[in-house]
């Protein structure tokens, strides 16, 4: 997945992303739930809970939650009755990981498990932080059951441009001195511009179609600056 140009440093590709997202991953693990709270002021709680209703799936139905970091959307699964297992290649963020549910650490393109093994799966910010967006639709196509569901959350930018500007300043200003205040910069200043990497919204929405998830669609959440992207496994 090749992202967009922008201006700074060239983000790395392939193999060198996939080191370079596990080492700084491996670096925030200790705080990232208190950097999330500060820099999203505590929102970031009420979208996991929408991703959750949006998997519309029944209790007790097992749910794959990919790149599930430290576990915050294992606990608000388990939470809404269903059983939840987390995977991450992080080993930082499983040790720090807060969840009672089983957690497995695996590259999420290469998922340790069955075909058809999961009722739904989840993502929470992650999506740009793939070698390939297109392995991990194939694979979510594998592992999750006809007629099962996913919710993926990512960021996003506001369509309209006052909205767009003041998001862009914050999100590639501030949140990184937020980052090296409470955790580290060099961490904080990637993830901003990690969202090069996202193609724009309707060719993800189609990259999903193609995959096998009919009714693929995006939600804006935030005032547009969260997306929520849910799909039906055809």
């Amino acid at each position: 997945m090749t992202p967009r140009k922008e201006r700074g440093p060239s983000l790395p590709q392939g193999e060198e992303k996939a080191r370079t997202v596990r080492r700084l991953f491996d670096t925030i693990s200790p705080r990232y739930d208190l950097v999330n709270r500060v820099m999203t002021f505590g929102m970031d709680a009420g979208w996991r809970r929408r991703t959750v209703r949006e998997l519309a799936l029944p209790p007790v139905s097992r749910v794959f939650d990919l790149a599930c970091g430290t576990g915050d959307l294992c606990r608000d699964l388990a939470a809404a009755g269903h059983r939840p297992v987390g995977f991450d290649f992080s080993h930082g963020m499983l040790l720090a990981a807060r969840t009672h549910a089983p957690l497995v650490e695996s590259d999420i393109l290469r998922l340790p498990v069955r075909d058809a093994s999961a009722d739904g799966a989840t993502c929470g910010f992650a999506l740009r932080n793939v070698v390939s967006l297109v392995d991990l639709f194939a694979e979510l196509a594998r592992v999750v059951r006809p007629q099962g569901r996913i919710a993926l959350l990512e960021t996003a930018e506001p369509e309209r441009w006052l909205l767009r500007l003041g998001h862009r300043v914050y999100f590639r200003k501030v949140v990184p001195a937020i980052g090296g205040l409470l955790s580290d910069r060099e961490a904080y200043s990637y993830l901003p511009r990690s969202t090069a990497y996202l193609p724009p919204p309707n060719e993800v929405v189609s990259m999903l179609r193609g995959a096998g998830f009919t009714d693929a669609r995006r939600l804006s959440l935030g005032g547009g600056v969260t997306q929520l992207l849910v799909a039906t496994r055809a």
